[in-house]
């Protein structure tokens, strides 16, 4: 089979790869520059009751420094409704169980409350 005729000379064929390539890559950096925060992002919702990164005053559940694998476990629960709740079932099913995963590794790499 013959191959289709291009009217780019090969030179320029390899130039507009290139420029393709550089922008498609710089896309990607831009996505993860954006994807960065994410985590931060999504775990500002908590703030209104758990405080800014998870250091709660009062009575409310403190959340720095806890065990991702706990947070993300009570979650779970909160989402599944196996944890009774006003408001954090609510909240939970409003996150993907990726998204949770970020929020409980987030808050488990702030400082505990000292």
């Amino acid at each position: 089979m013959i191959a289709p005729h291009s009217s780019s000379p090969p030179k320029t064929r390899g130039a507009r790869s290139a420029v393709a390539l550089g922008l498609l890559l710089a896309a990607c950096a831009t996505a993860q520059a954006q994807d960065a925060n994410l985590a931060r992002n999504l775990a500002a919702t908590c703030a209104n009751c758990h405080g800014t990164n998870g250091q709660a005053r009062g009575d409310m559940k403190v959340l720095a420094g806890q065990s991702a694998d706990k947070i993300l476990a009570l979650l779970a629960d909160y989402k599944s409704g196996a944890q009774p709740s006003t408001i954090m079932g609510q909240i939970a099913k409003g996150y993907t169980d990726e998204q949770l995963r970020l929020v409980a590794g987030f808050f488990a790499a702030q400082p505990a409350k000292k």
